[in-house]
């Protein structure tokens, strides 16, 4: 059984990070003004299963393999960066005219959640270790969280959907812009560690 004043503060951490703008939560919140909620709906779970595919190795195992090899997780924040900065250049040029208007995929989403340095945060430091009694709770509570929070951001965007023409590339540029810092800020920490 898990300490109720664990989950409180786990959860209070949890939506804290995943509310955090971030590279997954801009595009679901892209999605969400490009193409409305009920349709960005298909993209959460390929962002869950990223996380999972990320967060779960790393509190059963991630410890103990990332300080045998202090490197990777400088190779991870370059990684990520450079994804980050792929994404943000696509979302600053426009498409010509009778191309889509780079949509947003599933396998973006996945790829851009893999690489997302929150999903090393949670696995390495706010998930219970695998071995815990409460990391197969814990591991509920984040995955329903990254759902109702996927929903906030790709709902956020819907509001934002007004028509096309200048706000829609003025949310597409600005977006671009938050993952250009975004990228530059992962290349800082790279090079710091």
């Amino acid at each position: 059984m898990f300490s109720p004043m664990g989950t409180a503060a786990f959860l209070f951490a949890i939506w804290g990070l995943l509310l955090t703008p971030g590279p997954t939560n801009t595009l679901l919140a892209l999605s969400g003004a490009s193409v409305g909620l009920g349709r960005s709906l298909r993209l959460m779970p390929a962002e869950l299963a990223a996380y999972l595919l990320v967060t779960v190795p790393l509190a059963t195992a991630g410890t103990d393999l990332l300080a045998g090899a202090p490197l990777a997780a400088v190779a991870v924040r370059l990684a990520a960066a450079g994804w980050i900065a792929y994404l943000a250049v696509r979302l600053w040029r426009l498409p010509a005219p009778g191309q889509a208007a780079g949509e947003v995929t599933l396998a973006r989403v996945f790829t851009t959640t893999l690489l997302n340095p929150k999903a090393l945060i949670i696995g390495l430091t706010l998930l219970p270790r695998g071995s815990e009694p409460d990391f197969l709770p814990h591991l509920a509570l984040f995955a329903g969280s990254v759902v109702a929070v996927a929903t906030i951001w790709a709902g956020g965007g819907a509001l934002l959907k007004r028509g096309d023409g200048a706000p829609r590339l003025l949310y597409r540029r600005s977006a671009a812009c938050w993952l250009a810092f975004l990228a530059a800020a992962l290349v800082g920490a790279a090079i710091r560690a």
